[in-house]
C-alpha cells in the first residue's frame, strides 16, 4: 500500500518494536512513578542509532530518511512517550538545527557524539514570559569589544532533557529593538561556568523525560559556536520546529496506537449482561472512530515526512504539512486515549493499567512545539498569504 516504505524502513521499524517491548515497555510505569530520567535505555538507543536516525553516518548518524525516524518514533511511543521525548528533541530539534546549518567544525564538535548518543542535545527558546511569541524573549546575548564571545544572561524554562544535557542550541536576543529579527542562536556547553539548572518541572505527563530552567550567568559564548549568522535565530527555531513537529506527530500516534490496541484486546476479553463489550454498538462506534482517527493521523504524517524529504532535495518548507499532522495526530490521541478510559470503565482509571498514563501523556502534544492554536495559524496563514 505505502510503496515508499522499504525493506530498510522495515527492518528500523521491527528494530525500535523489539526494543520498545523488551526493553523499554518493563520500566515505563517505575520511570513515570518515580519521575526518574531513563539514561540508561538512553544511552543504549544512541547505540541502537535511534537517537540520530537522519543524520548521515560521518556525523555518527544512521543515515537514514524521515519515513525510517517516524516509523521508529512510533514504536518507541507505544512503549513510553517519554523515552519518545528525549529522542525526538536529540533528532529534530537538536541534531536536525545542527545538520542544516551548523559549520563543519560544529558538527565534528556537537553533532557527533549527540547522533551517536554519547551526549544528549537540548533545544532552548521558551522563557517564563515567552513562549510562542519569541520576539519578546528577555535573555540576552552581547557581543565583547574583542568580537571574540557573547556574554549571555538571562533565564529559559521548560527545556526538554535540560537536567541531563550535555549541549543545547539556544535562541536568544542580541537585537532587542529588532523583535524575532533580533533573534541569535548559539551551542552551549553545559559545562562551562555561568550555566546552571534551575527548577525541575514537575509535569503532568511524559515525567520520565526531565525538564528545567536553565539559567545563565555572564556566560562567555565563543563567536564559533554561534549558529548562523547574527539575527537568524528565528528562521532557524521556526525551520527546526518544522521538523519537531513531526516527531510530536509521530508521537502522538505512538500513544493513540497503543491505547487502541488495549481497547481492542479489552473488548474483546471484558463481559458484561452476558456478552463481550465489543458485541456493544457504542463500543463498537467508539473503536471505528478511534480507528479512523489513527489511520488518518497515520497518513497525514506519512504526508508532512515525504514532504520534509522533498524540501531536503529541492529546497523550500513544509510547514503546512507538519502542522496540520501535528494538530490532527495531538487531538487524536487526546481522543483516543479518552475513548480508551471510558471502554476500559473503572480499570481504564486505575495505575495498574497503563492507560491513565496514555491520557496523561497525550496532553502535552497538543502544547510544546507550538499548540494546537499554532498550528491553526500556520495552516490558515499557509492558505492564504494573509499574517
Amino acid at each position: 500500500m505505502f510503496d515508499f516504505i522499504t525493506e530498510e524502513h522495515k527492518m528500523i521499524q521491527a528494530a525500535a518494536r523489539d526494543f520498545a517491548r523488551n526493553s523499554i515497555a518493563p520500566i515505563a510505569t517505575e520511570h513515570d512513578e518515580t519521575g526518574e530520567f531513563p539514561l540508561a535505555t538512553v544511552r543504549e538507543m544512541g547505540r541502537l542509532g535511534f537517537m540520530g536516525i537522519e543524520v548521515p553516518e560521518e556525523y555518527g548518524g544512521a543515515g537514514m530518511d524521515t519515513i525510517a525516524y517516524v516509523l521508529a518514533m512510533v514504536e518507541i511511543c507505544k512503549a513510553d512517550a517519554s523515552h519518545g521525548t528525549i529522542m525526538s528533541v536529540n533528532n529534530s530539534l537538536y541534531a536536525h538545527g545542527l545538520l542544516k546549518f551548523g559549520t563543519e567544525e560544529q558538527k565534528q564538535n556537537y553533532l557527533v557524539p549527540v547522533a551517536t548518543g554519547q551526549k544528549i542535545g537540548a533545544y532552548s527558546l521558551t522563557e517564563p514570559m515567552s513562549g510562542s511569541d519569541a520576539g519578546t524573549m528577555k535573555s540576552r546575548a552581547t557581543l565583547n569589544e574583542a568580537g571574540t564571545h557573547y556574554v549571555i544572561n538571562g533565564r529559559k524554562s521548560w527545556v526538554t532533557s535540560a537536567p541531563y544535557a550535555d549541549t543545547v542550541i539556544l535562541f536568544t536576543m542580541t537585537q532587542p529593538d529588532k523583535g524575532h529579527k533580533g533573534v541569535t542562536a548559539f551551542i552551549i556547553d553545559t559545562d562551562q561556568p555561568g550555566f546552571s539548572r534551575g527548577k525541575k518541572e514537575p509535569k503532568l505527563g511524559i515525567r520520565a523525560s526531565a525538564t528545567s530552567e536553565i539559567i545563565f550567568d555572564n556566560y562567555e559564548c565563543p563567536v564559533a559556536n554561534r549558529l548562523g549568522a547574527e539575527g537568524e535565530g528565528f528562521k532557524i527555531a521556526m525551520t527546526v520546529l518544522d521538523a519537531g513537529r513531526i516527531g510530536i506527530a509521530s508521537q502522538a500516534l505512538g500513544i493513540a496506537e497503543a491505547a487502541l490496541e488495549a481497547s481492542i484486546a479489552y473488548a474483546r476479553e471484558r463481559e458484561a449482561f452476558g456478552q463481550k463489550i465489543g458485541e456493544f454498538q457504542m463500543i463498537q462506534q467508539k473503536l471505528a472512530d478511534m480507528k479512523c482517527r489513527v489511520d488518518a493521523s497515520r497518513l497525514l504524517i506519512y504526508q508532512a515526512a515525504l514532504a520534509k524529504m522533498a524540501t531536503t532535495r529541492g529546497g523550500g518548507r513544509y510547514s503546512m504539512e507538519a502542522s496540520m499532522a501535528k494538530l490532527f495526530a495531538s487531538e487524536s490521541a487526546m481522543y483516543v486515549t479518552t475513548q480508551a478510559i471510558q471502554i476500559h470503565g473503572g480499570m481504564g482509571y486505575s495505575k495498574e493499567m497503563p492507560l491513565e498514563r496514555y491520557f496523561r501523556d497525550a496532553k502535552i502534544t497538543e502544547i510544546y512545539e507550538g499548540t494546537s492554536e499554532i498550528q491553526r495559524m500556520v495552516i490558515a496563514r499557509s492558505l492564504t498569504g494573509l499574517r
